[in-house]
């Protein structure tokens, strides 16, 4: 029987998901292609079927998360008029109570390790950086468009507020005793409203 498109991108998600899930909670070093079976209701066949091995599998699970976090904050932004209130839209970066960042910011760390070793994850972690910029970028443009903002090198901008975000996203994370969220959310925008302060053509409310 010919595979059906819907039901097969149906259990490929189911995959990627439990694949997240089960990396984010034990670490990529430590999770085997039979926890992912069991996490995703599968049999050795089946899963391979659509993975035939634990590298693929775990790329793509990370690649996917990656574009996911991506379309969440392009929507983020979209629904936001202002170009420099789209500049410090990510306070939802800092919740952990949000299912998507219960799992990234394990899913995050865990590329960041693998990648000072391999390259490929270094591809995927640039990708994942670049994806930020453009975002990034495109507020910085808009702002300058509309006059709100002076003329500025928006991609060495957009490359340091994202490197902000990014900083203290992860101290925040990893020691949260000593970073808190209310220390997180106005570090990030004290920080980025410096940061374009001298480029405003009118003062930010």
């Amino acid at each position: 029987m010919a595979a059906i498109p819907e039901l097969e991108a149906i259990r490929k998600t189911q995959i990627l998901d439990a694949a997240l899930n089960t990396i984010a909670t034990s670490g990529h070093a430590n999770v085997t292609m039979d926890d992912i079976c069991k996490a995703a209701g599968l049999s050795k066949g089946g899963l391979a079927h659509y993975f035939k091995s634990k590298e693929t599998l775990f790329r793509a699970a990370f690649t996917a998360f990656f574009d996911r976090i991506f379309q969440r904050s392009q929507e983020t932004m979209t629904a936001i008029d202002d170009p420099m209130d789209q500049l410090l839209s990510f306070d939802w970066l800092y919740d952990l109570e949000d299912p998507d960042l219960n799992i990234g910011y394990p899913i995050v760390l865990d590329v960041m390790s693998i990648a000072a070793h391999d390259e490929t994850y270094r591809t995927i972690f640039h990708d994942w950086i670049n994806n930020w910029i453009t975002l990034l970028e495109g507020a910085l443009r808009k702002g300058m468009a509309k006059g709100l903002f002076m003329k500025l090198d928006p991609e060495a901008t957009a490359r340091t507020i994202s490197a902000i975000y990014q900083g203290i996203a992860t101290r925040w994370y990893l020691d949260p005793e000593s970073h808190s969220t209310e220390w997180a959310i106005t570090s990030f925008k004290q920080a980025i409203k410096g940061l374009m302060q001298p480029y405003l053509t009118q003062p930010h409310t």
